[in-house]
């Protein structure tokens, strides 16, 4: 009889557990990282800050680049996110299912439009 509790657990599934927590914490520090940056360029921003300053905050290339770099990362902290929340909450798995592969749409769709937003396709 195998034991199922305490030290002597036996282990089995997809193994998801450290690297979607690992994943959820790099994401999330890059993204704070981001959020630390644009808020020093705007505290350090002199004059009124209308849609030149914000235009002209994310004209640069590497800015575009980066931005876009936080948007995937946030893209894949939500996907990580709602997909555990499915697997936790969601027991039918047909459900599950279709409430995946539409979360998957919807996240695929935000990065088409971050992608016009930002290179004004």
């Amino acid at each position: 009889m195998s034991v199922n509790f305490g030290t002597k657990r036996l282990v089995v599934g997809a193994h998801y557990g450290f690297r979607d927590w690992l994943a959820q914490r790099v994401t999330a520090g890059l993204m704070a990282l981001f959020t630390l940056l644009v808020l020093a360029q705007v505290v350090f921003t002199r004059g009124p800050i209308g849609y030149d300053t914000w235009a002209g905050i994310f004209a640069a290339q590497w800015m575009k680049v980066l931005t876009f770099v936080v948007i995937v990362a946030l893209l894949y902290h939500v996907w990580v996110g709602v997909r555990d929340i499915f697997m936790d909450y969601i027991k039918p798995v047909a459900l599950r299912l279709v409430l995946q592969i539409f979360s998957i749409v919807w996240l695929v769709g935000c990065a088409g439009w971050a992608i016009q937003v930002l290179w004004r396709l």
